[in-house]
Formats: C-alpha cells, sequence, structure tokens
C-alpha cells in the first residue's frame, strides 16, 4: 500500500504528484481507502483473450424520430462508456436528447454525466430564454464544478468525452467535448455535427501552452490524448486560469443545424467506431441497412460488430467499448417511406468551406475569458 501523503513528501511538488496519480490510474486498476491509502492491483494487459459482444440495446420511437441505441464492452478489461436517450425531456416536453459519454481512466465521471447533464443544461437560464447553445456550454462547465463539489467525486481520476444532441424547434444542437461525434445524413451525403478535440489542433495546442502544460505524441503532457473533456481533474488546477483556460477544458463547442426535408438521420457515436471507419462510410452503411428496413437498433449492433477487430493486434483499432445511438426522421410517415428514400443515390449537398470542417474554427470566445 502507498500512501498519498507519502508520495506528496517524497516528491514534493503537487504537478508532479498529479502526473503520477494519472500514470498510476491509467496502468492499475485502484481504490483510495478512507486513511488515504493507494491499494494498486496492476492490470495485466488492457485487453481480454476474447471480447464481450453482449450488448444493451433498446429502441424508442414518436411520430417524428425513430431511435436505436447500443452499447458493447468488446475487448476492454471494463466497460466506461454511458449514454442517455430522452424522447421528450421531463423538464421540456418539446425537446429530445441524446448524449454519448466515452469515459477513460475509469467509468465514473462517464455514468455521473449521462445521468445529470441533461438536468443542468435544461434547468440553466439561458434554456428558459431559449438560447439552447449558451445553456449547454454552461451545463457542461457545472457538471465538473458539481462533481468537484461532490464529496464522492471530487478526488475522482477518470475522465469522459461528451457528445451531446439536442432536438428542438427543427432544429439539432450539438455540444461536443472530446473525440466522440455526431454526423448527419443530408441525402447520403455527411453533414458534420461535431468536431474533435485533439491536443495537436492549433488552437487547442496554445492553450495548453499557455496553462502550462504541453503536447508531447499529441497527448496533453505526454498522457490525455484529448484537450477537451469531463472530469480529468489533475489537468484543471492552474489558480491562474479560468475553467474554460485550463489546459483541459470541459467547454464544448456547439453547433446549431436546421432540420430540413434532406436529413435523413444523425448518428452518434464514441472514437471505437470513428478510429474504423470514416464519416461517409458510416453514413452508408446506416443508409444501406435503412433501406433494407433493418431497425435503428439492430442497425447499431450491426455496425459495432462491423467495427470490432478479430483480434487485437491492429494498434488498438476495434479494440475499443462502442456505443452508438442512430436518429432517423421519419417526420410524421412511415420508416418504409424513409427507407424508400435511403434507397436512392446520394446526393452531394452544398459544398463545405474549409473553415466549416476545421474543428478548430469552433474556438473559445475570447469575451468569455
Amino acid at each position: 500500500m502507498v500512501s498519498l501523503d507519502t508520495l506528496s513528501h517524497k516528491f514534493g511538488s503537487p504537478e508532479i504528484i498529479a502526473q503520477l496519480e494519472f500514470v498510476l490510474n491509467c496502468l492499475a486498476y485502484k481504490s483510495i481507502s478512507t486513511s488515504g491509502e493507494l491499494h494498486l492491483v496492476t492490470a495485466m494487459g488492457q485487453t481480454l483473450t476474447e471480447p464481450i459482444t453482449t450488448k444493451e440495446t433498446s429502441h424508442i420511437s414518436n411520430d417524428a424520430i425513430h431511435v436505436g441505441c447500443s452499447s458493447m464492452q468488446g475487448w476492454r478489461i471494463s466497460m466506461e462508456d454511458a449514454h442517455c436517450v430522452i424522447l421528450s425531456l421531463e423538464e421540456d416536453k418539446d425537446a429530445s436528447y441524446f448524449a454519448v459519454f466515452d469515459g477513460h481512466g475509469g467509468y465514473r465521471v462517464a455514468q455521473y454525466a449521462g445521468s445529470n447533464l441533461h438536468k443542468k443544461v435544461v434547468s440553466d437560464s439561458a434554456y428558459a430564454q431559449g438560447n439552447i447553445e449558451d445553456a449547454m456550454k454552461k451545463g457542461f462547465l457545472q457538471i465538473d464544478e458539481d462533481m468537484l463539489n461532490d464529496s464522492e467525486m471530487k478526488d475522482e481520476f477518470s475522465g469522459s468525452t461528451a457528445n451531446v444532441i439536442i432536438i428542438k424547434n427543427k432544429k439539432i444542437y450539438c455540444g461536443n467535448v472530446g473525440d466522440s461525434r455526431a454526423v448527419a445524413s443530408f441525402n447520403g451525403s455527411v453533414q458534420q455535427l461535431s468536431y474533435d478535440h485533439k491536443p495537436s489542433n492549433e488552437n487547442e495546442c496554445k492553450r495548453i501552452i499557455a496553462a502550462g502544460g504541453w503536447v508531447e505524441f499529441n497527448r496533453v503532457n505526454g498522457n490525455l490524448a484529448l484537450s477537451r473533456a469531463l472530469g480529468d481533474f489533475v489537468f484543471k488546477r492552474n489558480d491562474t486560469k479560468t475553467a474554460e483556460e485550463q489546459m483541459v477544458t470541459a467547454y464544448p463547442d456547439t453547433t446549431v443545424t436546421d432540420i430540413t426535408p434532406d436529413h435523413e438521420f444523425i448518428l452518434q457515436a464514441c472514437d471505437g467506431i470513428w478510429d474504423v471507419l470514416t464519416n461517409q462510410e458510416v453514413i452508408d452503411f446506416v443508409r444501406a441497412r435503412i433501406a433494407q428496413r433493418m431497425q435503428p437498433e439492430i442497425i447499431c449492433e450491426e455496425l459495432m460488430m462491423r467495427c470490432l477487430s478479430p483480434d487485437c493486434q491492429m494498434g488498438g483499432l476495434g479494440c475499443d467499448n462502442m456505443t452508438v445511438i442512430l436518429i432517423c426522421f421519419v417526420n410524421n410517415k412511415s420508416y418504409d417511406c424513409l427507407a424508400e428514400r435511403c434507397a436512392q443515390p446520394c446526393i452531394t449537398p452544398p459544398t463545405q468551406t474549409s473553415e466549416d470542417m476545421d474543428s478548430s474554427s469552433n474556438s473559445l470566445p475570447q469575451d468569455d475569458k
């Protein structure tokens, strides 16, 4: 057993202790007793000898949308993903909420956010005023603050991505931190709703360095492969910086998209999908199965199995936890009508500019600093 007080006395610097805690978290299972002792049980590798392909699958629908979702542990030694699907929010019956949380270093932050983030967004005063984007931004930051003020969460080492979709008044609101992703099918072509946050992105790198960190091997301080996330509090300890300015921030990028008759579906997924297939490959995969009248939840299951590696010799590709949410726009018509549309050839949408596709273009607002 190793005492955290002993580590602090031996190494001195809180920054060194924070980095050591993070590395230990990545390399071993652990628990912290009430006496402050850190118990380590070394994990014999990060993958199982055989993947766990049991799936948590569900389906919900109304006159406007049919939704399927599924998650699978796969090759990983534990399941760290979480997701949330609410067809009609209790606080706003006219709004639907969907979210994917890809945890790392543990499952607790992902699960906490999965249970609570929507409550923070809809309870913010900006939401009542119709400013859903602002409510998302405040809600993401508030969930971080709440965890820090929670006696059971404040010392948590884990972190999580968060990709959130709210559908209301014929608009798609998307808020994102990390590298889970949401795309829409626009007559069979990709319309990207969120953009990955990687430390190598120019604006992300500038913020990391300004907060006292560095980028090595495309990772924050050589450790974390994401530049924005919920949790990961060891990277949020610069007392001279705001929450938005920390090395790793929970401040989300947001997009707003008008829903048109040309929109067929939205797909949200963790990076276990996007590491294996491109955006267009995912759109094509889903469209082909909708055209066959396959139900959304079965499509989610098939997509995960398509991305699952037959072994773990491919540098980790296809070996991650996987979670998929498929939101199909039926628009008061039958699912068969959507199937007929998806059977038609892809139509190229209006050209997106390079700025539209640049994940760093939706950067932190200077006014908020």
